[in-house]
This record gives C-alpha cells, structure tokens and sequence, in this order.
C-alpha cells in the first residue's frame, strides 16, 4: 500500500547541538507546507528543541513524544530521546554535545533499521567530538554501512548533478593502496542501480575519473590507471554497463563534461566534493546510496561560526529531505513496476 504523503515518517538526527543543525531543522518546519509531504520526528529532547526554537524566535508547536507510536501526522514531533539537560555553548566543540548527536544518530538509525520511520535525514554533526569506545566511525557513512544491508556509497546529489566517491574518509596517502578492480566494479554497479532504481534513469551513463594527474599519462604519471581502472571499466563496459573513462579530473567538471553524463565516480573524497561543492555549495544533498534503506543529509556542516545566530540557510536541509522523499516514491514504484508484470492473458 502506498502511504499518502502526509503518512511518510521521516526520522530526523538533530546533529551536533552546539552548531546548526537544529536551526536549519527547525526553518524548514516554520513553512506549515512542509507538513504536506511528510511527518517530521526528530530524535533529541523536546526541551532543548523548545529552548533553541525560542532562542531564534522561529514559530512552530514542538509535539514531544516518548515513544513513535504517539507520533501525530501534520505535527512537529520531537522524539525524547533523553531526558536530562544538556549544557549548550554555540559554537563550542564540546565532547559530551557530541555524544548526544550520536545518541540522536544511533536511535533514529535503530527506528530506520525497525521500519518505524520511512526515512532518514541527518543534521551536520562533528567527526572529531562524535568519537567513543562506543562509536568508532569517520562519519555517517560508515556506521550505515555496518548496520543497514547493502554497500553504502556517498552520492553527492544537486538537479542532474551526481558525484559518487569511491573512497571516501580516508587519508590521502592511502587512497592508492585501496582502489583495486573489485572495489571498483562494486562502486559502479552501486550507482548504476541507484539510478535505474532510485533516480529512474533507464540507461544511466557513468564517467569514472582517474587517479593521476592525466589519469597517469598512459603509466608516466602512475600505473595505477593503466593497470587497474582502464582494464575494470573496459570489462564492464563489454558486459553492458554504459561506464566511461578515466577521465583527467583536472578539465573533467571545467570543460563542463559532466554534463554528459548522470553520474560521475571520483576516487577519493576531495577529487570529487571540491568539483561538487564549487558548483552547488548551499543546495547539494549528501545521499548514502546503496543501502536498503534511505538516508540524506545536508552538503554543509556544523557551521559554529555562525551557530545561534539566526543566519543559517536552510536550503541545502531542505534540498536533504525533498531528495529523501522523492528516492520513497522512485524506490516504490520501482518496486511495484518490477513484482507485478503484466499478465499475458491466454485465450
């Protein structure tokens, strides 16, 4: 059965406390409208959302719940994921404001696991105040990737501009040593059905980039792309899968070549988000691709320089939750395009 918009829960992790998070949450609720396409559930403290919407003057009702089954459609609820006080300094990398964004993350990824939220859309947290003996994880990303099936891939997301990566945090110095054949005909496959399944694209057309400095100059400038990436994309170019390249990164996104395209993979992180963020900082998504279940996040993070003082833009959360909604209904006709074939009738 197909839910009304109105009926799709989506979960919401405030993120770290001490940034913007709950502020670029809280501005995309003010417009009642929002309530249209979905009920928002976000997993934190009814209080301390009370006192930070009162705080930037933001007009909304916070509906506190203790349990998702007391959520109420066309309501914002603040699930009480916690009930002690948190002391909150804006713009203060703290450790322990950094356990309750992870404490947000964990439980709003538990309802996401359960089916008790349809989606997921996480507020900016910091990846050096988020690490415990309990969470050892760079990001997002990675602790996804353990509890949810399927193999997380971070898809950068702005209109027809897609930028997947095939490492992500990791050191630079390291990226060398991880491509290999099979890490990168899984990546490509990942994206190829995140586009036939989530973004409805047929016949998706892949561009993978190079490694080296003019994908390595035919092996003078490293043979990583001669001996690895050319071969692998030549393979599953010849079993059908529409992927191209290496391309030289350097002219790659200036020459305006992406946009012959409907997915680009990058090899590492800053190969791929500098590009991304040149051109759509502020309304680019953060889409974890690949799993079996759907989660979206904002390009931007914490921002505790501008954290408290009402001059958040919202756009790019905003952006994080319409692409959230829209994967739902591409994913559930898929689904129901795919499991119910039309019958030949037989005479």
């Amino acid at each position: 059965m197909v839910k009304k918009s109105e009926n799709i829960i989506v979960g919401i992790s405030v993120g770290d406390l001490n940034g913007i998070g709950a502020e670029v949450i809280l501005k995309t609720f003010e417009d009642s409208r929002m309530f249209e396409l979905c009920t928002p559930v976000v997993f934190a403290n009814a209080k301390i959302i009370s006192f930070l919407r009162k705080n930037l003057n933001i007009e909304i009702h916070i509906n506190g719940i203790d349990n998702l089954s007391q959520v109420v459609s066309g309501k914002f609820n603040v699930l009480n994921v916690w009930k002690e006080g948190v002391n909150l300094e804006h713009g203060k990398l703290d450790d322990n404001v950094g356990k309750y964004a992870i404490k947000s993350f964990v439980e709003a990824t538990k309802a996401l696991k359960n089916g008790l939220i349809d989606v997921l859309v996480t507020a900016p947290i910091n990846k050096y105040n988020i690490q415990s003996d309990e969470f050892k994880f760079p990001g997002h990303t990675d602790y996804l990737d353990k509890e949810l099936d399927g193999n997380a891939l971070m898809l950068m997301v702005h209109d027809k501009l897609r930028v997947g990566l095939l490492t992500d945090h990791i050191p630079v110095n390291e990226v060398a040593s991880k491509i290999s054949k099979e890490l990168i005909e899984e990546k490509v496959e990942t994206i190829k059905n995140t586009l036939i399944k989530d973004f409805k694209i047929a016949k998706p057309k892949i561009a993978v980039l190079g490694l080296n400095p003019h994908s390595g100059d035919n092996g003078v400038i490293g043979k990583e792309d001669e001996e690895v990436v050319k071969p692998t994309l030549k393979k599953l170019f010849d079993n059908g899968t529409m992927v191209f390249g290496p391309y030289s990164s350097d002219s790659f996104f200036g020459s305006n070549m992406y946009q012959n395209f409907d997915a680009v993979l990058a090899m590492y992180h800053d190969q791929g988000l500098i590009p991304f963020k040149t051109l759509s900082f502020g309304k680019g998504v953060n889409y974890t691709a690949g799993l079996e279940k759907i989660r979206t996040s904002p390009d931007h993070g914490t921002a505790f320089e501008i954290a408290g003082k009402g001059m958040a833009n919202h756009d790019s959360f905003k952006e994080a939750l319409y692409l959230a909604l829209d994967v739902f209904a591409n994913r559930n006709e898929y689904k129901e395009l795919t499991e119910n074939p039309l019958k030949v009738s037989q005479n």
